[in-house]
Formats: structure tokens, C-alpha cells, sequence
């Protein structure tokens, strides 16, 4: 129960600065970071406000999970890269 009201508040503070401060650099940050397909231009405040509260409050209280959940995404990631390389060499001959 504890754990579980420690990340509502850090949700909660999270999602408050976050909002507070999107126009004034957290939009501008954002987009910075992603490619172009995923930048938001200001657009979708609600969206990527909640994201980054979810996603800073369970790196917060649970940060050995979210580090091994990224390693994996990583690794996975990878996999198809090779694999998907591997097939468009084995199409062109």
C-alpha cells in the first residue's frame, strides 16, 4: 500500500509540473527527443503529460524494473532489425 501511495503522489507531482511547464520547455524537450513521426508540436498535452507521469513515476519507485523492461525492448529490438536485414539480403539474390 505504501509503494502504491508513493507513486500516486510522484504521479500526481509529476503530472502537474509537467503541465505547468509544457508550453514553456517540456513540448520543446519532447520533440527534440522523438523522431518525427512521434513529435507533438504542442498538440496532444493530455497524451504525452500523462505518458511522462505514468512513465517518471514508476521509474521512481520501481526504477530496476523499467531499466530491465528497456534492456529487453532493446534486445527485441535488435532481433528484428537482424532479422529484417537478414530477409531483404535473402530477397535480393
Amino acid at each position: 500500500m505504501t509503494i502504491f501511495v508513493i507513486w500516486v503522489i510522484a504521479f500526481v507531482l509529476i503530472l502537474f509540473f509537467a503541465n505547468k511547464r509544457w508550453d514553456n520547455g517540456v513540448s520543446r524537450g519532447l520533440d527534440k527527443v522523438l523522431p518525427n513521426v512521434l513529435k507533438s508540436h504542442g498538440e496532444n498535452r493530455a497524451l504525452w503529460v500523462g505518458a511522462l507521469a505514468v512513465l517518471g513515476a514508476t521509474t521512481l519507485v520501481r526504477p530496476v524494473d523499467v531499466l530491465l523492461v528497456g534492456i529487453l525492448l532493446a534486445i527485441i529490438g535488435l532481433v528484428i532489425a537482424k532479422l529484417a536485414s537478414f530477409a531483404a539480403d535473402k530477397t535480393a539474390h
